[in-house]
């Protein structure tokens, strides 16, 4: 069984920065698209960013500019760096592998909070 463990998340001011990392338990082999989704309450869960196996990124308008997301192979892991934070970015984040099969793996989620 493999799991997504999620870390990195947190309290942060308006107009600070956080890194949130997400690695595997053990190799995923295939994988196609890493991502990180996030739900704020009362929300959907919306996609923020992802990264295909060639390494092209397609970012939601609301981050666009403000985050970036990378990706080790050789670690099975998925970053997002995100700046300038508002409070609106709340939410949980979560990460997602998906094997190009199209089996999806998710994490448990880490909570970022953006608040004064």
């Amino acid at each position: 069984q493999v799991h997504l463990v999620e870390s990195g998340g947190g309290l942060v001011q308006p107009g600070g920065s956080l890194r949130l990392s997400c690695a595997a338990s053990r190799s995923i082999f295939s994988i196609n698209n890493m991502a990180w989704f996030r739900q704020a309450p009362g929300k959907q869960r919306e996609l923020v960013a992802r990264i295909n196996s060639g390494g092209s990124t397609n970012y939601s308008g609301a981050v666009k500019g403000r985050f970036t997301i990378s990706r080790d192979n050789a670690k099975n892991s998925v970053y997002l760096q995100m700046n300038s934070l508002k409070p609106e970015d709340t939410a949980v984040y979560y990460c997602n592998v998906v094997q190009t099969s199209g089996y999806a793996y998710w994490g448990q989620g880490t909570q970022v909070t953006v608040s004064s």
